[in-house]
């Protein structure tokens, strides 16, 4: 039975051409013969042959010259190269080309179909290799384009706005939500161009110059028609970085609706506790009272007093978010931290804790309101006392970098609990490991963030169960040209 493969003898001695044709015949392969070169490309054109035997001098051509031409075409063609006398400069020419094999004189039948069997048969192995790998490349390729699809919609219909930059900050990619939210038309061509010409909002091109110092980077946007988007920006590594954007405005609405009752509810119970607390003072006065109606008396002070202390908090609270202290000066934080050291001093003595200060010299000035400034350094330092077994350690040390003033306050206390840290910076969150006994309103540290906030900072917390806190602020330094304002 006939083989299939075709076999071009290319050779222009035509003893040598019948030879060939014999031997391969034999074998019941196909043969296809070219003496001139016009033969040879009609062949080539028509069929491609399985295997191609060519001779050093073809139709007073350069062989060799006519191998790199049909490996240029069929890079994977297995050629046999025929030379009267074979030198070690043709062997070598030959094997640079790429040819399969080198037939020389005096030819044998049998060197002849070795080397043909040979060729063929490495040429069909290389052939399965690649159409695996095609196969597989191909699967691959279809799997990868299958999920980019999924990608692709996913960012098409999420309601969060997306926006994928480079480490130049220009745009590779934005979602429609994140179109719509600025105003951007669908047709608009905005790929790689820089995300401040685009959209030339001060407050997103803080978000990302912010994005190396901050782990979590955020920031809110409004818009003039009082749409409210929360930004977070988050770096991609060896791409650049992303800018996610979520519509908040309905949280805010809230937010805002709960403080003002808040508000309401605080001044309306500030009248009958000052009566409840004159007429406990008065009781005494009246006459004599028992061991035990004394001590029921300072259970309703003390709860009085807790009361006016969380009404406190929330009227300090509204007055920070509602920006009613929002007048601000250039003041020294270092003058901060010393005042609220000093004030400070006997708790920290009366629980034998060691206070450790690292301050750099001439920390420059910031620019805020001196008092908010000391009421959020107050509350941080009073929960690390608060919250530092007796004889521990607290670090409060100071950095100035990027013109920033980065605040870091460290304590040895019984840390929080991973599932707890999100959610600190809550109104009224207390941790749940807090010890028994230890008093709050749970509004410290969102009064405390509502001032860092409120002065273009940032802040964060990092803790470790029984190794401690740390909580870190970011603040802006106040501007040279501001300093002498």
């Amino acid at each position: 039975m006939p083989k299939s493969d075709l076999i071009l003898v290319a050779l222009s001695d035509d003893q040598l051409q019948r030879l060939f044709e014999r031997a391969l015949v034999s074998a019941s392969y196909k043969v296809a013969l070219a003496s001139e070169r016009v033969t040879l490309d009609r062949i080539l054109h028509e069929s491609i042959p399985d295997l191609v035997i060519i001779g050093e001098d073809f139709d007073g051509a350069d062989g060799m010259v006519l191998v790199e031409e049909i490996l240029e075409r069929f890079p994977t063609m297995p050629i046999l190269f025929y030379a009267m006398q074979a030198t070690p400069e043709q062997l070598k020419r030959a094997l640079h080309i790429g040819v399969s094999d080198l037939l020389s004189a005096p030819l044998k039948i049998e060197d002849i179909m070795k080397a043909v069997e040979n060729s063929i048969r490495r040429a069909n192995r290389l052939g399965d290799w690649t159409r695996r790998e095609v196969r597989r490349t191909t699967a691959s390729l279809q799997q990868r384009v299958n999920e980019l699809q999924k990608f692709d919609t996913i960012l098409n219909n999420i309601e969060d706005g997306v926006i994928i930059l480079d480490e130049q900050f220009k745009i590779l990619l934005i979602n429609p939500a994140a179109r719509r939210a600025f105003g951007i038309w669908k047709d608009e061509e905005i790929s790689n161009k820089p995300i401040a010409e685009v959209i030339p909002r001060p407050d997103l091109r803080a978000l990302a110059d912010s994005g190396g110092a901050n782990p979590f980077p955020h920031n809110e946007i409004t818009f003039e028609d009082g749409r409210v988007l929360s930004a977070q920006f988050v770096v991609i590594p060896q791409v650049g970085s992303a800018i996610t954007l979520q519509d908040i405005t309905y949280l805010k609405q809230v937010d805002r609706l709960k403080s003002e009752f808040i508000h309401m509810v605080s001044h309306d119970l500030r009248s009958p506790l000052t009566a409840i607390l004159g007429y406990v003072d008065l009781v005494e006065r009246v006459g004599p009272v028992t061991d035990q109606q004394r001590d029921f008396i300072e259970r309703v002070q003390q709860s009085v007093q807790s009361i006016t202390l969380l009404l406190n908090d929330l009227m300090e609270l509204g007055r920070i978010e509602a920006g009613l202290d929002s007048q601000k000066e250039v003041v020294s934080l270092e003058d901060i931290i010393r005042f609220t050291l000093e004030s400070t001093e006997l708790q920290v003595k009366n629980k034998q804790q060691v206070v450790d200060l690292e301050l750099p010299e001439n920390i420059p000035p910031l620019r805020g309101n001196a008092i908010r400034l000391r009421q959020m350094l107050d509350n941080l330092m009073g929960n690390a006392i608060k919250y530092t077994p007796d004889g521990g350690h607290i670090t409060l040390k100071v950095e100035v970098q990027n013109n920033q003033a980065i605040l870091r306050l460290h304590d040895t206390g019984p840390g929080i609990p991973p599932a707890d840290q999100p959610h600190i910076f809550e109104k009224f969150y207390r941790g749940s490991n807090v010890p028994r006994g230890i008093g709050g309103t749970g509004l410290g540290l969102a009064i405390v963030k509502s001032i860092v906030d409120n002065h273009g900072g940032r802040i964060w917390v990092d803790s470790v169960l029984g190794r401690g806190t740390t909580f870190t602020v970011v603040l802006p330094l106040a501007l040279p040209e501001l300093i002498g304002a």
